[in-house]
């Protein structure tokens, strides 16, 4: 089986719509894919008749925006009840949150380079969160850099003189509102220390506590020390190791499949949500 269990469609920060991602996914060789759109689920049902109709298994999925202390701490949560009040009501907030955020750093850009607010909407088409890939996009547009990596590691990155924060819960509060809604929470990319810092290992023992599943060990940005310390602590705390390509269509360089997730882990996930696997 080949399960690749973190992508992005234009419902967030894709460049495909979740029907295109889930062909290409499809096309990719891919027996599963999770959609997992920035704190939304509205891909989900477009996705599910594009899974159908392809012939790949779908697991559906949401990556959320987090703080662990001033850390941000991006947690996958697979197959939880959409309509459990608590945590769409948060999903809710942060969207707005991330819009608000958006438009203020395009603000403070504006004032430096050539961006409106008009020319992110215009790469936002479709977007239901709208966050700093999208601005990204603009200044690409506007030949101001090359692509979305140069946009965030100058212009976007956070501490820069355009960064703006946006509302997110801690991490902890995220895993049980997650468990709370069925979900089957999964630490994305937590050991990813070019993109800001990282958890420490104590924290990995907190959350596992508060019911987190999973740990996402096999990604791009990970180092291969890095993997290694991950698969420690998740054997150590007996948690599911996932693997995935975080792909974003050509918003980014990665790759549907690079990397994957084994067939007992998809089984685990499937047996502990809410939510089944959509299959044709």
């Amino acid at each position: 089986m080949r399960a690749d269990l973190h992508t992005h469609s234009a419902a967030s920060d894709g460049t495909q719509s979740p029907a295109e991602l889930v062909g290409a996914a499809a096309a990719a060789g891919l027996d599963v894919v999770a959609v997992t759109d920035h704190d939304t689920t509205a891909g989900w049902d477009e996705a599910a008749a594009a899974a159908v109709a392809h012939g790949v298994a779908l697991v559906r999925g949401t990556e959320i925006s987090t703080l662990s202390g001033w850390v941000s701490v991006h947690l996958l949560s697979y197959l939880h009840d959409p309509a459990e009040p608590a945590l769409a009501a948060e999903l809710e907030q942060t969207r707005r949150s991330r819009l608000g955020r958006a438009r203020a750093m395009v603000d403070l850009l504006s004032r430096d380079l050539p961006i409106t607010w008009d020319d992110v909407r215009a790469q936002a088409v479709g977007a239901v969160s709208v966050g700093r890939p999208h601005i990204a996009d603009a200044l690409v547009a506007a030949g101001v850099v090359p692509d979305r990596d140069t946009a965030f590691a100058h212009l976007l990155r956070a501490g820069g003189p355009y960064f703006v924060p946006h509302h997110a819960p801690s991490t902890a509060a995220a895993v049980r509102l997650v468990r709370a809604a069925g979900g089957v929470p999964v630490l994305a990319h937590p050991g990813a220390d070019a993109r800001g810092r990282t958890i420490p290992d104590e924290v990995f023992d907190e959350l596992a506590a508060e019911g987190l599943a999973g740990i996402e060990v096999d990604h791009r940005d990970h180092t291969p020390a890095q993997r290694d310390r991950l698969r420690a602590i998740a054997a150590r705390l007996d948690l599911l190791v996932t693997g995935s390509s975080d792909f974003h269509g050509t918003g980014k360089a990665n790759r549907l499949g690079e990397n994957l997730t084994d067939a007992h882990v998809v089984a685990a996930i499937e047996e502990r949500g809410r939510l089944g696997v959509v299959r044709a």
